[in-house]
């Protein structure tokens, strides 16, 4: 599977989807990236006049490249219309502010995937290289009862 296939693969559109480019994937590892826009609703009233990407977002963007796109990559031809993947933990860290039109690049490090739980480490740069916030997440991977 192409880095482009797993992108139309992921269950999300705009103004949902946080990922941009995948630049890299392997069984143990991924990295991606995303400019937040300055037109996305969320910068309208977080905070007046200094607008920020709320953590939620930041921490909702490490999900969707650092786990989705890998357990869609892990997952393979099994992942299909079926499959549902719930997001069930994060222990994040917030270090530096992402403002709107910053272009950012998540890199995530499996730690575990077994009976479709998937855990990873993630890191989240500013385009100067600098850690914007870090992680470990955590989700399930099934499929629809």
């Amino acid at each position: 599977m192409n880095l482009n296939e797993i992108i139309e693969k992921l269950p999300y559109t705009e103004p949902f989807l946080f990922v941009d480019e995948l630049l890299h994937v392997d069984e143990n590892s991924i990295s991606g990236t995303y400019t937040f826009k300055e037109d996305l609703d969320f910068y309208k009233g977080h905070f007046k006049g200094n607008p920020v990407t709320p953590g939620v977002i930041l921490t909702e963007t490490m999900a969707q490249i650092g786990m989705v796109c890998l357990g869609i990559y892990l997952l393979g031809d099994a992942f299909n219309k079926e499959t549902v993947i719930a997001f069930t933990s994060a222990d994040m860290q917030f270090l530096k502010a992402v403002y709107p039109n910053e272009k950012i690049t998540v890199t995530a490090q499996k730690t575990f995937f077994r009976f479709g739980k998937l855990k990873c480490e993630a890191v989240m740069k500013n385009e100067a290289g600098q850690e914007v916030c870090k992680g470990i997440l955590a989700g399930m991977i099934t499929t629809k009862l």
